[in-house]
């Protein structure tokens, strides 16, 4: 696979070392000359220029790239060369790399970002992912902000504990496609049972993670209680006379003013 990566500061170059040990060819571009001696990347192309400028694009034959990605430290560059990539040369893969959380709303396809990839989102997930329990926490959003990957802890006290994959009405637009248990990972069939300390993961459209999130989210406690108190109170009439039917001295409404 060809992979162009523009920006070759510490994220661009770390990319490009995972992708060579995988045997991927890689080609920079940076418009640091300097950061070729530096980089320590055995194997990689190097292209000096700027990469918001067609010509240095079409030097780098961006059309043969199977992805592009965008990692720079400016997310207006960032945006700018997913767009030229996608609109210009007909990349199939562009993935940006979003330095301000407040831009991460513009890297979605209308910018030719096919993936965008927001550390401080991704970090906030991870730390959720480890601590919460009893709610729905999204890992991963998925095509240009279409669909999800999100996690669910479930607590030792849920009302799925117990209940088969297949028993429960998930959400038609929620997959549920991996559950985690014991550190071990299972691939989930409609037989098995949750456990108390699953976690789930699903991969979901945006507008089902709410519908999925009440559904996985325990009753409320006290609407439980009030449901017996309303039961046990079904015995008792209004003036507080266990077993007597209540009499009301309403005068009922006939529909006529005076």
């Amino acid at each position: 696979m060809k992979v162009v990566i523009v920006g070759a500061g510490s994220v661009g170059s770390s990319i490009a070392r995972e992708l060579l040990s995988h045997k991927h060819e890689i080609l920079l571009i940076d418009l640091k000359p300097e950061v070729i001696g530096r980089s320590g990347l055995r194997g990689a192309h190097w292209l000096v220029g700027d990469a918001c400028e067609l010509s240095t694009l079409k030097d780098a034959r961006l059309e043969d790239a199977d992805v592009v990605v965008s990692a720079t430290g400016d997310d207006k560059v960032n945006l700018v060369v997913s767009l030229l990539a996608k609109t210009e040369f007909g990349v199939g893969r562009t993935v940006g790399r979003v330095n301000n959380p407040k831009n991460d709303w513009m890297f979605d396809d209308s910018w030719g970002v096919d993936v965008a990839v927001n550390t401080p989102q991704l970090m906030t997930a991870l730390v959720e992912e480890a601590v919460e329990i009893g709610d729905l926490v999204r890992l991963l959003t998925l095509q240009t902000g279409v669909s999800s990957l999100v996690e669910f802890t479930v607590p030792h006290d849920s009302h799925v504990i117990g209940l088969t994959v297949g028993a429960i009405e998930w959400p038609e637009d929620a997959t549920l496609v991996a559950i985690l248990r014991d550190q071990a990972p299972i691939t989930p069939s409609r037989d098995d049972v949750i456990d108390g300390g699953d976690e789930l993961f699903f991969v979901t459209t945006i507008a089902a993670e709410d519908e999925l999130r009440a559904l996985l989210s325990a009753p409320d406690a006290g609407e439980g209680d009030a449901a017996a108190d309303a039961a046990a109170g079904s015995d008792d009439d209004s003036d507080g006379r266990s077993g007597q039917p209540a009499h009301s001295h309403a005068i009922e409404d006939d529909g006529f003013d005076g």
